[in-house]
């Protein structure tokens, strides 16, 4: 094939020295802006929350500090404080239940779980590792009285609790401990401990 030919293609797809010179600089440009962007990006990340706040994260919140970071520092930004106050709350207030709230022969600890569906209730010996006692939404005396379908109301804890209590003095249990699994009191564990109280448990 005669080379004279392909001249047209010449004309129709120039060569790269025909490019104005303001091309490639803004290529070049582009591809390092996506590129410090990206590492700006993950430095932001890595200043967030580092290894070494987290480490002094669980060391603060758990009573044992032992780090070089002080909260007071410049490099302790408002977000890591933030992460801290409610982290280091809830990380105590476990440690506390946890640390606190035992079970014993003389004392055993009357435990609460609730749900969306049911509410049970068990009072344990942690030292024999022994559940003396338990009541729950879904027995069939409790399900069948109330035959309720959205989840357990008050009444129903109310309820649970009657039961709890004299299933205990009928076993001779007057004290127990009570431990509300990290639930805020109020509401259906705050019905279910009172009705307790009154039918003569002593917490």
């Amino acid at each position: 094939m005669n080379t004279s030919s392909l001249s047209f293609l010449h004309s129709a797809f120039p060569t790269s020295s025909s490019f104005p010179p303001s091309f490639s600089f803004v290529v070049e440009a582009h591809s390092t802006t996506r590129r410090q962007d990206r590492t700006a990006r993950h430095t932001r990340i890595r200043k967030k929350v580092p290894f070494n706040y987290i480490a002094f994260f669980l060391n603060y919140s758990s009573g044992c500090y032992n780090s070089e970071i002080s909260p007071s520092s410049s490099l302790f930004n408002l977000d890591v404080r933030k992460f801290i106050s409610f982290g280091a709350a809830g990380l105590t207030e476990s440690f506390e239940l946890v640390k606190h709230v035992e079970g014993t022969p003389e004392r055993p600890r009357l435990s609460v779980f609730r749900s969306n569906k049911h509410l049970s209730v068990q009072v344990i010996d942690d030292t024999n590792m022994h559940t003396l006692a338990s009541v729950s939404t879904m027995q069939k005396a409790v399900f069948e009285e109330f035959n309720y379908t959205a989840g357990p109301t008050v009444e129903v804890a109310k309820k649970v609790g009657e039961i709890i209590a004299k299933s205990c003095l009928e076993k001779g249990i007057t004290k127990v401990a009570f431990d509300r699994g990290g639930y805020p009191y109020h509401g259906r564990v705050q019905a279910l401990a009172d009705a307790a109280r009154e039918h003569g448990l002593e917490f």
